[in-house]
């Protein structure tokens, strides 16, 4: 296991203990959000801290899956959304409105598994996706074999976990093996949902794949980081794209973030970043916020609640704290410019 990072751990038994605390003093509005179960930790610190910072406002992040996030968005039944994956043009054209996406963190998607006696495990892209794929049945296959010499693979039936819910993380990983494996992307492909291969089982939310693989001898599947750290799992180091083995890390993420080209959009992809050092599985978190807003209460704090995300330096370090790369500064600087486009109608006149 990779302890050095564990530092950033201290506090956390389980991951199920990241939740938000309620402000001290009452809420006199609500700001609701679901979506992306990656960004789930440091949404639910940052709604804590919020409420020190206007107690008259809760946070009130749902998680559930980016696929949710997507869903109850359109459906115009939160404030905002996380996802991990980008809204496609169709469902953007089918809004009730322009939505933005705001990213807001980056992280990594980690490979766990489940071999007692093997440590530090190695795994590069084509072999991870013919795991995936069903062509890799066996621990000790010679794929696995040649990129771990020395190793006492067993000769054990592999067990593949994947999302059962419609997934950012799900994204993140389709989009890298996508991009590494023309079998992958031809059978299968990139979305928050696909038809898996083989015989692998499926679990709902990063919790329940982390629980699977945890009591599954033989198990592999992926995870965010802060879920693998927060349940000292195992997880491998990923052959990156100059052909590094990489362990997962906050500043990895960053390396692999800062070759990324960012449309004006923000919609975009660095999987299987160029560089010595960048980890290779690594995506952000959107958060989906409409243009026009309805509400002019909830319009105003909303956007308070999102600047304060991208300026406050304490919510930037609490995000460092559970391993999530920061926005770089240029984008930020961009990102305030495209909130400041956000429509909030004027407060009714009152009599």
């Amino acid at each position: 296991m990779k302890n050095i990072l564990l530092v950033g751990l201290v506090g956390f038994s389980s991951l199920v203990s990241l939740t938000a605390n309620a402000a001290d003093a009452p809420a006199s509005l609500t700001l609701t959000g679901s979506g992306s179960s990656f960004v789930k930790p440091i949404m639910d610190k940052w709604a804590d801290a919020y409420g020190k910072v206007d107690a008259s406002v809760k946070i009130n992040y749902a998680g559930g899956g980016s696929g949710k996030g997507q869903t109850d968005i359109l459906a115009n039944v939160v404030e905002f959304a996380g996802t991990d994956g980008p809204m496609s043009d169709a469902q953007l054209k089918s809004a009730k409105g322009t939505i933005l996406h705001l990213p807001v963190v980056a992280g990594a998607v980690v490979i766990v598994y489940n071999l007692p006696g093997v440590t530090n495990l190695k795994l590069d892209g084509p072999t991870l996706a013919d795991i995936y794929l069903g062509k890799i049945l066996k621990w000790d296959d010679k794929a696995i074999a040649a990129l771990n010499p020395g190793a006492k693979l067993p000769s054990q039936d592999i067990t593949t976990v994947h999302r059962a819910d419609k997934s950012g993380t799900t994204y993140i990983f389709t989009d890298y093996l996508s991009n590494v494996s023309p079998d992958w992307k031809k059978n299968v492909g990139t979305a928050t949902g696909v038809e898996w291969p083989g015989t692998g089982q499926g679990q709902s939310q990063s919790a329940g794949v982390a629980g699977q693989v945890q009591k599954t001898p033989g198990a592999i599947g992926y995870v965010e980081l802060i879920y693998a750290l927060a349940n000292k799992m195992s997880f491998a180091d990923m052959k990156n794209a100059n052909g590094k083995y990489i362990t997962a890390s906050l500043q990895g993420v960053s390396d692999a973030l800062s070759t990324a080209t960012i449309p004006a959009d923000y919609r975009f992809s660095f999987v299987n970043a160029p560089g010595d050092t960048a980890y290779p599985i690594s995506g952000v978190t959107w958060l989906l916020v409409y243009q026009e807003q309805k509400d002019a209460v909830k319009g105003k704090d909303l956007v308070s609640f999102v600047k304060w995300i991208y300026t406050d330096k304490d919510a930037q370090k609490m995000a460092a704290d559970l391993f999530y790369a920061p926005i770089p500064d240029a984008v930020v600087k961009r990102l305030l410019t495209t909130i400041d486009t956000i429509k909030v109608p004027a407060p009714a006149a009152t009599k």
